[in-house]
Protein backbone atom coordinates (compact mmCIF):
# COMPACT_ATOMS: atom_id res chain seq x y z
CA UNK A 1 0.00 0.00 0.00
CA UNK A 2 2.98 2.60 0.80
CA UNK A 3 4.87 1.56 -2.43
CA UNK A 4 1.34 2.29 -4.66
CA UNK A 5 1.43 5.69 -2.79
CA UNK A 6 4.83 6.93 -3.14
CA UNK A 7 4.24 5.69 -6.67
CA UNK A 8 1.49 7.88 -6.78
CA UNK A 9 3.20 10.86 -5.57
CA UNK A 10 6.33 10.42 -7.84
CA UNK A 11 3.40 10.43 -10.77
CA UNK A 12 1.88 13.48 -9.53
CA UNK A 13 5.07 15.14 -8.53
CA UNK A 14 6.65 14.43 -12.10
CA UNK A 15 3.29 15.70 -13.27
CA UNK A 16 3.40 19.27 -11.60
CA UNK A 17 7.21 19.94 -12.55
CA UNK A 18 5.88 19.42 -16.02
CA UNK A 19 2.53 21.73 -16.20
CA UNK A 20 5.01 25.15 -16.59
CA UNK A 21 6.95 23.82 -19.10
CA UNK A 22 3.07 22.60 -21.06
CA UNK A 23 1.44 26.17 -20.16
CA UNK A 24 4.25 27.85 -21.88
CA UNK A 25 3.49 25.86 -24.95
CA UNK A 26 0.00 26.18 -24.80
CA UNK A 27 0.06 30.19 -24.27
CA UNK A 28 2.23 30.75 -27.26
CA UNK A 29 -0.24 28.18 -29.49
CA UNK A 30 -3.37 30.08 -28.33
CA UNK A 31 -2.38 33.13 -27.96
CA UNK A 32 -4.24 35.56 -28.17
CA UNK A 33 -7.34 33.81 -27.73
CA UNK A 34 -9.54 37.06 -27.56
CA UNK A 35 -9.10 40.52 -28.95
CA UNK A 36 -6.10 43.26 -28.85
CA UNK A 37 -5.82 46.49 -27.78
CA UNK A 38 -3.50 48.75 -28.79
CA UNK A 39 -3.25 51.60 -27.01
CA UNK A 40 -2.81 55.04 -29.05
CA UNK A 41 -1.75 58.42 -26.93
CA UNK A 42 -2.87 60.58 -29.58
CA UNK A 43 -6.36 61.22 -31.67
CA UNK A 44 -7.67 59.78 -34.65
CA UNK A 45 -5.88 60.86 -37.44
CA UNK A 46 -2.53 61.51 -36.01
CA UNK A 47 0.45 59.98 -37.28
CA UNK A 48 0.62 57.37 -34.62
CA UNK A 49 -3.01 56.42 -35.16
CA UNK A 50 -2.74 55.52 -39.02
CA UNK A 51 0.74 53.66 -38.58
CA UNK A 52 -0.82 51.28 -35.93
CA UNK A 53 -4.33 50.99 -38.11
CA UNK A 54 -2.45 49.75 -41.02
CA UNK A 55 -0.57 47.57 -39.01
CA UNK A 56 -3.72 46.25 -36.74
CA UNK A 57 -5.74 44.70 -39.62
CA UNK A 58 -3.18 42.46 -41.23
CA UNK A 59 -1.86 41.38 -37.46
CA UNK A 60 -5.59 40.68 -36.40
CA UNK A 61 -5.68 38.52 -40.24
CA UNK A 62 -2.96 36.23 -39.88
CA UNK A 63 -3.41 36.01 -35.52
CA UNK A 64 -6.80 35.30 -35.59
CA UNK A 65 -8.14 37.78 -33.29
CA UNK A 66 -8.94 41.31 -34.09
CA UNK A 67 -6.33 43.95 -32.54
CA UNK A 68 -8.36 47.39 -31.30
CA UNK A 69 -7.11 50.99 -31.92
CA UNK A 70 -7.94 52.42 -28.54
CA UNK A 71 -7.19 56.15 -29.07
CA UNK A 72 -6.37 57.87 -25.65
CA UNK A 73 -4.94 60.92 -25.78
CA UNK A 74 -4.11 63.02 -22.57
CA UNK A 75 -1.35 64.39 -21.01
CA UNK A 76 1.25 64.48 -24.42
CA UNK A 77 0.98 60.34 -24.61
CA UNK A 78 1.17 59.91 -20.98
CA UNK A 79 -2.22 59.09 -20.17
CA UNK A 80 -1.80 55.88 -22.98
CA UNK A 81 1.63 54.65 -21.36
CA UNK A 82 0.16 54.77 -17.78
CA UNK A 83 -2.80 52.81 -18.97
CA UNK A 84 -0.65 50.40 -20.62
CA UNK A 85 1.83 50.08 -17.91
CA UNK A 86 -0.59 49.06 -15.33
CA UNK A 87 -2.65 46.56 -17.44
CA UNK A 88 -2.48 42.55 -16.78
CA UNK A 89 0.96 41.21 -18.47
CA UNK A 90 -0.79 39.19 -20.40
CA UNK A 91 -0.64 40.20 -24.21
CA UNK A 92 -3.53 41.66 -24.51
CA UNK A 93 -2.83 45.27 -24.20
CA UNK A 94 0.06 46.61 -25.86
CA UNK A 95 1.55 50.42 -26.11
CA UNK A 96 1.50 52.47 -29.39
CA UNK A 97 5.39 54.15 -28.86
CA UNK A 98 6.58 57.45 -30.10
CA UNK A 99 9.07 59.86 -30.20
CA UNK A 100 7.04 61.11 -27.63
CA UNK A 101 7.51 58.70 -25.07
CA UNK A 102 11.58 58.85 -24.99
CA UNK A 103 11.07 62.72 -24.69
CA UNK A 104 8.40 62.48 -21.82
CA UNK A 105 10.87 60.64 -19.98
CA UNK A 106 12.82 64.13 -18.88
CA UNK A 107 10.61 66.47 -19.83
CA UNK A 108 8.42 65.21 -17.09
CA UNK A 109 9.89 64.41 -13.56
CA UNK A 110 6.66 62.70 -11.48
CA UNK A 111 5.43 60.04 -13.86
CA UNK A 112 4.33 57.13 -12.79
CA UNK A 113 5.73 54.83 -14.75
CA UNK A 114 9.24 54.36 -16.48
CA UNK A 115 8.95 54.14 -19.97
CA UNK A 116 12.27 51.80 -20.10
CA UNK A 117 11.39 49.71 -17.21
CA UNK A 118 7.65 49.67 -17.00
CA UNK A 119 7.48 48.79 -20.82
CA UNK A 120 8.76 45.93 -23.05
CA UNK A 121 9.49 46.78 -26.15
CA UNK A 122 7.89 44.41 -28.72
CA UNK A 123 8.86 45.91 -32.33
CA UNK A 124 9.69 49.23 -33.97
CA UNK A 125 7.62 50.03 -36.94
CA UNK A 126 7.82 52.92 -38.90
CA UNK A 127 9.97 55.98 -39.25
CA UNK A 128 9.00 59.48 -41.19
CA UNK A 129 10.82 62.94 -40.94
CA UNK A 130 8.58 65.76 -40.19
CA UNK A 131 7.88 68.39 -42.45
CA UNK A 132 8.27 72.46 -41.89
CA UNK A 133 5.23 73.57 -43.39
CA UNK A 134 4.35 77.29 -43.77
CA UNK A 135 1.17 78.56 -44.85
CA UNK A 136 1.43 80.28 -48.26
CA UNK A 137 0.79 83.92 -46.29
CA UNK A 138 4.38 83.47 -45.00
CA UNK A 139 6.94 85.35 -47.28
CA UNK A 140 9.26 82.59 -47.04
CA UNK A 141 10.07 80.06 -49.85
CA UNK A 142 12.92 78.50 -48.71
CA UNK A 143 14.44 77.69 -45.10
CA UNK A 144 17.38 80.32 -45.28
CA UNK A 145 14.28 83.25 -45.99
CA UNK A 146 12.55 81.32 -43.16
CA UNK A 147 15.30 81.70 -40.91
CA UNK A 148 16.16 84.73 -42.34
CA UNK A 149 12.30 86.53 -42.04
CA UNK A 150 12.36 84.85 -38.31
CA UNK A 151 15.34 86.98 -37.58
CA UNK A 152 13.76 90.44 -38.55
CA UNK A 153 10.31 89.82 -36.92
CA UNK A 154 11.73 87.99 -33.71
CA UNK A 155 8.64 86.26 -31.69
CA UNK A 156 5.91 87.27 -34.42
CA UNK A 157 6.02 83.74 -36.39
CA UNK A 158 3.86 81.08 -34.08
CA UNK A 159 4.64 77.32 -34.91
CA UNK A 160 1.86 75.00 -33.63
CA UNK A 161 2.50 71.35 -32.41
CA UNK A 162 -0.04 68.69 -30.56
CA UNK A 163 0.99 69.59 -27.10
CA UNK A 164 4.48 69.93 -25.24
CA UNK A 165 7.05 67.31 -25.90
CA UNK A 166 5.66 66.56 -29.10
CA UNK A 167 7.66 65.64 -31.83
CA UNK A 168 6.58 68.73 -33.65
CA UNK A 169 7.12 70.99 -30.23
CA UNK A 170 10.99 69.44 -30.33
CA UNK A 171 11.43 69.82 -33.66
CA UNK A 172 10.41 73.33 -33.73
CA UNK A 173 12.62 73.85 -30.65
CA UNK A 174 15.46 72.16 -32.07
CA UNK A 175 15.50 74.07 -35.13
CA UNK A 176 15.17 77.67 -32.75
CA UNK A 177 18.66 76.34 -30.80
CA UNK A 178 20.57 75.53 -34.23
CA UNK A 179 19.32 78.33 -36.18
CA UNK A 180 18.93 81.33 -33.50
CA UNK A 181 15.43 82.21 -34.09
CA UNK A 182 12.71 82.79 -32.00
CA UNK A 183 9.38 81.79 -32.65
CA UNK A 184 6.38 81.67 -30.56
CA UNK A 185 5.02 77.80 -29.44
CA UNK A 186 1.18 77.05 -29.82
CA UNK A 187 0.18 73.62 -28.75
CA UNK A 188 -3.05 71.91 -29.71
CA UNK A 189 -4.83 69.27 -27.94
CA UNK A 190 -6.31 68.07 -31.21
CA UNK A 191 -5.13 68.88 -35.08
CA UNK A 192 -3.66 72.58 -35.59
CA UNK A 193 -3.90 71.81 -39.03
CA UNK A 194 -6.86 73.94 -39.73
CA UNK A 195 -5.77 76.97 -37.94
CA UNK A 196 -2.89 76.24 -39.83
CA UNK A 197 -4.81 76.15 -42.96
CA UNK A 198 -6.74 79.87 -41.97
CA UNK A 199 -3.47 81.66 -40.92
CA UNK A 200 -4.30 81.24 -37.58
CA UNK A 201 -0.95 80.10 -36.93
CA UNK A 202 2.19 80.52 -39.88
CA UNK A 203 4.23 77.32 -39.37
CA UNK A 204 4.41 73.21 -38.13
CA UNK A 205 7.01 70.45 -38.21
CA UNK A 206 4.31 68.14 -39.11
CA UNK A 207 4.53 64.25 -39.40
CA UNK A 208 4.37 63.98 -42.77
CA UNK A 209 1.56 61.13 -43.03
CA UNK A 210 -0.29 64.02 -42.30
CA UNK A 211 1.79 67.22 -44.10
CA UNK A 212 2.31 65.39 -47.40
CA UNK A 213 -1.38 65.62 -49.37
CA UNK A 214 -1.05 69.42 -48.08
CA UNK A 215 1.95 70.27 -49.24
CA UNK A 216 1.15 68.20 -52.89
CA UNK A 217 -2.31 70.04 -53.22
CA UNK A 218 -0.53 73.56 -52.51
CA UNK A 219 -3.04 74.55 -49.73
CA UNK A 220 0.68 74.60 -47.76
CA UNK A 221 4.40 75.34 -48.37
CA UNK A 222 7.43 72.91 -47.52
CA UNK A 223 9.98 74.28 -46.75
CA UNK A 224 12.46 71.36 -45.45
CA UNK A 225 12.22 67.84 -43.93
CA UNK A 226 13.64 66.88 -40.46
CA UNK A 227 15.30 64.03 -41.45
CA UNK A 228 19.11 63.34 -42.37
CA UNK A 229 18.58 63.34 -45.97
CA UNK A 230 16.19 64.18 -48.51
CA UNK A 231 12.26 61.69 -48.54
CA UNK A 232 11.93 60.15 -51.68
CA UNK A 233 8.33 61.12 -50.86
CA UNK A 234 9.11 65.11 -51.29
CA UNK A 235 12.29 64.37 -53.07
CA UNK A 236 12.23 68.44 -54.05
CA UNK A 237 11.90 70.02 -50.60
CA UNK A 238 15.76 70.01 -48.71
CA UNK A 239 16.66 68.16 -45.35
CA UNK A 240 17.17 70.93 -43.11
CA UNK A 241 20.80 69.25 -42.23
CA UNK A 242 21.92 70.56 -45.77
CA UNK A 243 22.16 74.06 -43.79
CA UNK A 244 22.60 72.95 -40.51
CA UNK A 245 24.64 69.68 -40.20
CA UNK A 246 23.94 67.25 -37.95
CA UNK A 247 19.61 67.98 -37.87
CA UNK A 248 18.35 65.02 -37.51
CA UNK A 249 14.64 64.50 -36.09
CA UNK A 250 12.63 61.87 -37.14
CA UNK A 251 9.48 60.66 -35.83
CA UNK A 252 9.29 57.20 -34.98
CA UNK A 253 6.70 54.78 -33.74
CA UNK A 254 6.68 50.80 -32.29
CA UNK A 255 4.77 48.25 -29.75
CA UNK A 256 5.38 48.24 -26.28
CA UNK A 257 4.02 45.95 -23.70
CA UNK A 258 3.57 45.99 -19.96
CA UNK A 259 6.45 44.41 -17.83
CA UNK A 260 6.26 40.94 -17.47
CA UNK A 261 4.62 39.81 -20.60
CA UNK A 262 5.74 36.54 -21.09
CA UNK A 263 8.47 36.18 -23.73
CA UNK A 264 6.71 33.71 -26.18
CA UNK A 265 3.87 36.02 -26.39
CA UNK A 266 6.58 39.03 -27.26
CA UNK A 267 8.23 37.09 -29.71
CA UNK A 268 5.39 35.77 -31.69
CA UNK A 269 4.00 39.31 -31.69
CA UNK A 270 7.32 40.43 -32.83
CA UNK A 271 7.55 37.77 -35.42
CA UNK A 272 4.22 38.13 -36.93
CA UNK A 273 4.99 42.26 -37.36
CA UNK A 274 8.20 41.58 -39.06
CA UNK A 275 6.37 39.71 -41.47
CA UNK A 276 3.95 42.28 -41.98
CA UNK A 277 6.69 44.96 -42.42
CA UNK A 278 8.51 43.42 -44.66
CA UNK A 279 5.14 42.64 -46.93
CA UNK A 280 5.63 44.94 -50.59
CA UNK A 281 2.05 45.57 -49.91
CA UNK A 282 2.76 47.39 -46.58
CA UNK A 283 5.67 49.00 -47.68
CA UNK A 284 3.88 50.57 -50.20
CA UNK A 285 1.14 51.80 -47.93
CA UNK A 286 4.34 53.69 -45.34
CA UNK A 287 5.84 55.04 -48.45
CA UNK A 288 2.84 56.78 -49.71
CA UNK A 289 2.91 58.48 -46.50
CA UNK A 290 6.08 59.67 -46.42
CA UNK A 291 7.76 56.91 -44.13
CA UNK A 292 9.60 53.80 -44.37
CA UNK A 293 8.60 50.29 -42.63
CA UNK A 294 11.23 49.16 -39.72
CA UNK A 295 11.27 45.94 -37.73
CA UNK A 296 14.03 43.96 -36.15
CA UNK A 297 14.77 42.25 -32.53
CA UNK A 298 12.86 44.00 -29.34
CA UNK A 299 16.36 44.22 -27.98
CA UNK A 300 17.27 46.24 -31.12
CA UNK A 301 14.32 48.58 -30.12
CA UNK A 302 15.17 48.87 -26.50
CA UNK A 303 18.57 49.90 -27.77
CA UNK A 304 17.27 52.64 -29.85
CA UNK A 305 14.48 53.83 -26.77
CA UNK A 306 17.29 54.54 -24.41
CA UNK A 307 19.64 56.22 -26.92
CA UNK A 308 16.35 58.38 -27.76
CA UNK A 309 15.89 59.32 -24.16
CA UNK A 310 19.59 61.01 -24.18
CA UNK A 311 19.27 62.84 -27.49
CA UNK A 312 16.00 64.22 -26.37
CA UNK A 313 17.09 64.84 -22.88
CA UNK A 314 19.50 67.02 -24.34
CA UNK A 315 17.39 68.88 -26.20
CA UNK A 316 14.97 69.60 -23.43
CA UNK A 317 17.99 70.95 -21.04
CA UNK A 318 19.51 73.08 -23.94
CA UNK A 319 15.87 75.34 -24.79
CA UNK A 320 14.69 74.68 -20.95
CA UNK A 321 11.25 73.26 -22.08
CA UNK A 322 8.91 72.76 -19.04
CA UNK A 323 5.57 70.89 -19.05
CA UNK A 324 2.40 72.82 -18.76
CA UNK A 325 1.45 72.65 -15.58
CA UNK A 326 5.18 73.65 -14.10
CA UNK A 327 4.71 77.41 -16.62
Amino acid sequence: MKKLQRRRFLQLAATAAALPAVSRIARADTYPSRPVRIVVGFPPGSATDIDMRLIAAPLGQKLGQEFIVDNRPGAGSNLAAEIVSRAAPDGYTLLAMTVTNAVNATLYQNLSFDIQKDIVPVISTFTSPNTLVVNPSVPAKTLAEFVAYAKANPGKINYASFGVGSAPNMNGELLKLTAGIDLVHVPYRQSPVPDLLSGQVQAFFGPMPITIALVKSGKLRALAVSSAKRSDALPDVPAVAEFYPGFDANIWHGIGAPKGTPKDIVATLNKEINVILAAPDTKEKFTKIGGSALGGTPEDYGKFIAAEVVKWGKVIKAANIKPVAEH
